[in-house]
């Protein structure tokens, strides 16, 4: 490589070290907007904290993180893989910023330093492009005018490197504001509304592929979650009970801190055994299950309920089974997997880290408690009939006495 030209003229040393989290569904609100954006850039800071000192600015429609004096910059690489959790942001980009005012000369010579710099993580490099953005049109370069002078300049500082526009390795991106911001690199992001922005509400956890992924998908559209898991002790282990912590400090990665509220549910599923026809056992469970989550939403001020269901995937997921544990709810259930099939829930968990853990072989009492031959499309005079020797007020207030609060972080992992 060689080093001559305006590339002297200026050194790392003038760069900041930054991070360019880009905002996408947001930007349609109207407004209402800027509630969004604080949201998100609170959301933001919460989850950068514990890690280092961060400044986090929204500038152009974009969030801007820095680390304060103190932090070491290295930190900005964890930070990113944080930004990237927080819904509402759909991209991040590490970036190197050079404060303005900007001239011809020293965006060529950052160009070149920047690649530079890569190249020396990056030895194998080959092929580049370079992609610029004029934010201040009263520059006197246009944005393809600065691409093929950033072009040059990086091709003489580094003559093992060749052009190719179509399909090259690194693509070097050049944006001119105010200042000059330099980066190669688009992390996808969660996109979705920020957490908080939808109200709150409660997930009915088990330790299934299903209802982490529910979760996730309801956290995506601005819903702060809570959780409740039924445990069966004995007839569920203490490894079922750990299995659904974890998939809860799992999902908190998403969510924040994550209260999960573990429910006795031994004595009521014994009677439940007792009483109830066999075939009707699963329906007459999930209506009770309801029955606590929903008791214990009005509680905690949670306004709706969200469960793993899919129609058809299983006998109480039928169209008429799910008509039944809908009635017995104040609060409206959202089932955000309704519509999909057991692959695309799959893809989605292994997306979001948690597949590995959902598929420890420790069973719930949904997994436990199932008849060979249940009533696949029951009515909801079925299930009225079949709760006839139960004192279902009597199992609910004894579920909700019976309640150990748990809350997770992505700390315990």
């Amino acid at each position: 490589m060689t080093s001559d030209g305006p590339i002297d003229s200026l050194s790392l040393e003038q760069a900041t070290s930054v991070l360019l989290c880009r905002i996408g569904e947001i930007t349609l609100k109207g407004q209402n907007r800027r509630q969004f954006e604080i949201r998100v850039m609170q959301n933001l800071r919460a989850r950068l904290r514990g890690l280092g000192a961060f400044q986090v600015d929204l500038r152009d429609s974009r969030i801007w993180v820095r680390p304060r004096e103190g932090t070491d910059p290295e930190l900005l690489g964890r930070a990113a893989e944080r930004a990237r959790t927080i819904f509402g942001i759909v991209s991040v980009s590490p970036a190197l910023k050079w404060a303005g005012p900007v001239t011809p000369a020293m965006i060529e010579s950052a160009a070149a330093l920047y690649m530079r710099q890569l190249l020396e993580r990056r030895p194998r490099t080959a092929s580049f492009k370079v992609e610029s953005r004029r934010g201040d049109k009263t520059f006197p370069l246009t944005s393809p005018r600065i691409s093929a002078a950033c072009g040059a300049a990086v091709l003489a500082a580094c003559p093992e490197l060749r052009v190719d526009v179509h399909r090259p390795e690194v693509t070097l991106y050049v944006e001119l504001r105010s200042d000059l911001i330099l980066y190669h690199e688009i992390l996808p992001g969660s996109r979705g509304l920020p957490l908080g922005s939808s109200g709150r509400a409660l997930l009915l956890l088990s330790g299934g592929i299903d209802s982490p992924v529910a979760g996730y998908m309801m956290a995506s559209r601005g819903l702060r979650l809570e959780a409740v898991y039924f445990h069966t002790s004995p007839f569920t282990s203490d490894q079922a009970r750990e299995k659904v912590l974890r998939l809860a400090a799992e999902l908190s990665i998403y969510t924040g801190h994550l209260p999960v509220h573990v429910v006795d549910f031994t004595p009521a599923q014994l009677e439940l055994n007792e009483k109830v026809p066999p075939e009707m056992l699963t329906v007459v469970m999930r209506r009770l299950m309801i029955r606590v989550a929903d008791r214990l939403a009005e509680r905690r001020e949670l306004g709706a309920l969200v469960t793993g269901e899919s129609l058809g995937q299983v006998a109480s997921q039928t169209l008429a089974a799910l008509a039944c544990t809908d009635v017995v709810s104040e609060r409206i259930i959202f089932r955000p997997l309704i519509g999909l099939d057991k692959d695309a829930t799959i893809e989605i968990a292994r997306e979001i880290g948690t597949f590995e853990t959902s598929i420890l072989p420790y069973e719930d009492c949904c997994t436990i408690f199932v008849h060979r031959h249940p009533r696949v499309h029951p009515e909801i005079r079925h299930a009225e009939e079949a709760e006839r020797d139960l004192d279902i007020e009597t199992l609910v207030a004894t579920c909700l006495e019976q309640i150990e609060l748990v809350t997770m972080s992505p700390d315990a992992l």
